[in-house]
């Protein structure tokens, strides 16, 4: 494999940390689209957007620095099994506390959740830990993986959501109704989540 830092990888949409570098993960079949792909895409949805460009990334707590000037909340992301390997993606407020507990028996995930491997999360939805975005559902064209999102995100008036265009070299923001659209489109329907009531 060839190692590249991570900006040159952003353009491939796939990265993953060794040490300082990244292993750029050309999908065999070329099926899975990157962040050129989830831009065209956006274009063609007519959905006006917003991206800071910022040094590489794989916390949350990494990431808000680089962030105090955007408008609207930053969400956090989970890949996530059930003990029957149904596959789930959570997209929180990126200060969420996430009980997986209380969470799966809310959702009705059997035997509950835990975070899926990365061999599935890069088969799945085309990338790797530290990239892990809601933007990624257009690569499960299998309808796969049920989408978790906190209703805060959607339902609270905020200006803008803001989450990894397929690389974590950057953040991209867009209005809820159209981030909604967006899932909509890839054939997923979110199943929101009142985290209030968890807690």
């Amino acid at each position: 494999m060839k190692k590249l830092p991570c900006k040159m990888a952003a353009t491939q949409g796939l990265c993953n940390r060794q040490g300082n570098l990244l292993v750029v993960i050309m999908a065999e079949s070329g099926n899975h689209g990157g962040r050129e792909e989830l831009m065209a895409e956006l274009k063609r949805l007519d959905i006006e957007t917003e991206i800071v460009e910022h040094p590489e990334v794989f916390t949350v707590e990494a990431m808000m620095p680089h962030l105090q000037d955007i408008s609207g909340v930053v969400g956090k992301n989970l890949f996530l099994k059930d003990k029957k390997k149904g596959l789930w993606l959570l997209t929180a407020r990126h200060n969420r506390v996430v009980n997986l507990a209380k969470l799966a028996k809310t959702v009705g995930a059997p035997g509950g959740l835990r975070l899926a491997d990365e061999s599935v999360l890069q088969e799945k939805l085309g990338v790797t830990q530290g990239c892990v975005t809601p933007f990624a559902l257009f690569n499960d064209r299998g309808k796969e993986v049920k989408f978790l999102l906190d209703r805060d995100l959607t339902d609270k008036g905020h200006p803008r959501v803001n989450f990894h265009p397929m690389t974590n070299v950057a953040t991209l923001g867009m209005a809820p109704d159209d981030f909604l659209k967006f899932v909509r489109e890839t054939g997923h329907e979110p199943i929101l989540v009142n985290f209030d009531a968890l807690e």
